[in-house]
C-alpha cells in the first residue's frame, strides 16, 4: 500500500523507534502514546483490519501476540500488567487501516476503556 503509514514505518522508508521485529511482525512505539508504554505490533504484510484477515492468518495472530509478551517483557511491565487492543474499523476506534495491536503498560488502565 503506497499510502500506508506503517507500510512506509515496516519497509523503512519512515523513522519509527523499533523495538522488536521477526519476518513477519514489527514492533514500534506509537507517536501518540496513551500510557508510559505504548508499542505497536503490526504484521509486515498490509491487512486493513482484524476483520480482513484470512482464516489461514490465525498463525500471524498468534505471532503478534507472541511479539507483544516479548516487548513487555523488555519493557518491564509483566510483572504489573498491561493492556493488548486490536481497533477494528470507525467505530472500533481505528485511525490507520493496517491492522495492529496496541500494548499499553506502565500504569493503571481504567474499565470501561472507552
Amino acid at each position: 500500500m503506497n499510502d500506508c503509514i506503517f507500510c512506509k514505518i515496516v519497509a523503512g522508508e519512515l523513522p519509527a523507534k523499533v523495538i522488536h521485529e521477526t519476518d513477519r511482525v514489527v514492533a514500534f512505539q506509537d507517536i501518540d502514546p496513551q500510557a508510559p508504554v505504548h508499542v505497536l505490533v503490526v504484521p509486515r504484510r498490509h491487512i486493513p483490519t482484524l476483520h480482513d484477515m484470512a482464516d489461514e492468518d490465525g498463525d500471524l495472530v498468534g505471532e503478534i501476540f507472541q511479539v507483544a509478551r516479548r516487548v513487555a517483557d523488555k519493557e518491564g511491565i509483566s510483572e504489573s500488567g498491561y493492556r493488548t487492543v486490536f481497533n477494528c474499523g470507525g467505530d472500533g476506534g481505528q485511525d490507520v487501516y493496517h491492522l495492529h495491536l496496541h500494548l499499553l503498560g506502565g500504569r493503571r488502565m481504567a474499565w470501561p476503556p472507552g
